[in-house]
């Protein structure tokens, strides 16, 4: 919500320039062209607006987020170490990947042998296991 000072203000400020585009016809026609001469120093003076990023920028690791690149011949030679670390992130992802996928893989060997294990050291046949009758019974007897 705006505050009354601030209307007036507002209303202060569209009088002066109402009042300033009526009497611009008015002028002599050597103050116009006075005025023209100084708006036309004033925007050759004036500094350039700064650049306004209107979404993400994706910049490459180690080089300004805004702004031209300008980079010589000399400069966009790249360094084989350099090249290699900037893989070295990837390659230790892919690599963390790999091992916690291949640890996944012995601990559920190890569940399956466990189970194999106690599977042969009971008192019961294999073939009762394939039995569907023996499973049925069993599940009713829990």
């Amino acid at each position: 919500m705006s505050s009354a000072p601030e209307t007036n203000e507002f209303e202060f400020a569209h009088k002066i320039c109402r009042a300033l585009d009526e009497n611009a016809a008015s002028l002599p026609a050597t103050t116009v062209n006075k005025l023209a001469a100084a708006r036309r120093v004033a925007l050759a003076r004036k500094k350039p607006e700064a650049a306004v990023a209107r979404g993400f920028v994706l910049a490459p690791a180690g080089g300004p987020a805004f702004g031209p690149q300008r980079t010589s011949p000399a400069e966009r030679h790249v360094p084989p170490l350099r090249r290699f670390m900037r893989l070295l992130p990837i390659l230790a992802l892919v690599g963390g990947v790999a091992v916690i996928a291949y640890w996944e893989n012995l601990q559920r060997a190890a569940e399956l042998a466990d189970i194999d294990a106690a599977m042969l050291n009971d008192e019961l046949p294999l073939n009762a296991y394939l039995d569907h009758g023996f499973n049925a019974y069993l599940s009713r007897a829990r």
